[in-house]
């Protein structure tokens, strides 16, 4: 197991469910930990996301911020550098999920999808480029809804879309540095936010698509998300498919 202990992360949506617990996964491997929240709802959350961090012998702070705002992914930066002297690893949670026809989708929320799944996770890879120590890593959560064929996630799958090619030039061109840069897609994930936009029968049938008839959990992810940081970081330029055979591509 490569030696993380030391070392210093910034988890966008940090606070609870996935980034939770890569937040408190990365704290029990040694690493300090900038756990990002977006709103109030999210602050005591995060206060004991980092409360958790710190019971392991790691420094760990909360930040709050808005990331489709650039200034804002610049000052989460700011916030781990000053408090840790530096950034190894930038993980970014941020998503939003909508389950909507494209006839029935407002311009409204075609520019909230695409300004949370897409521009926040551009900034974001922008300000690790600029910000990482060398030979660091960057991960993004993107879904497994890249490589389906469905109906009713047009904006989800096509706002998430854009970050596979995000990754690949970041990957090229952080490379000079030693740095890293993945994505993630899970599959259908058994979080609050799912739940929501399917009905129970559609949510039967997601589970009947993956090995084991269940849902993606949040601990079949963190780990990989780790795993990249470290034992392979090797790996760069990918889009991880972890999904229990939900599908492929």
């Amino acid at each position: 197991m490569a030696d993380l202990g030391g070392k210093s992360a910034i988890v966008a949506a940090g606070a609870k469910n996935l980034g939770g617990l890569i937040s408190t996964t990365l704290a029990d491997r040694g690493v300090n930990v900038a756990v990002h929240y977006h709103s109030p709802a999210s602050e005591a959350a995060a206060e004991a996301t980092v409360q958790r961090a710190r019971d392991s012998g790691v420094e760990a702070i909360a930040v709050a911020g808005d990331l489709t705002r650039p200034a804002a992914v610049t000052e989460l930066f700011d916030a781990a550098t000053e408090a840790f002297g530096g950034v190894d690893f930038a993980i970014n949670t941020v998503g939003k999920v909508l389950r909507k026809p494209i006839v029935e989708t407002s311009e409204a929320e075609y520019d909230s999808m695409f300004d949370i799944n897409a521009k926040a996770a551009y900034f974001f890879l922008q300000e690790a480029g600029k910000r990482l120590n060398d030979h660091g890593s960057a991960v993004t959560i993107v879904t497994a809804l890249l490589g389906a064929f469905t109906d009713g996630y047009s904006t989800y799958a096509g706002s998430k879309s854009p970050v596979e090619h995000f990754t690949r030039a970041a990957a090229k061109e952080f490379a000079e540095r030693g740095i890293n840069v993945n994505a993630v897609a899970p599959g259908p994930m058994d979080t609050p936010f799912f739940y929501p936009q399917e009905t129970p029968e559609r949510v039967e049938f997601h589970k009947s698509q993956a090995m084991g008839n269940r849902l993606t959990e949040i601990t079949d992810i963190a780990p990989l998300v780790v795993f990249l940081l470290a034992e392979g970081h090797w790996i760069t330029g990918q889009t991880v498919f972890a999904n229990g055979g939900y599908t492929t591509r």
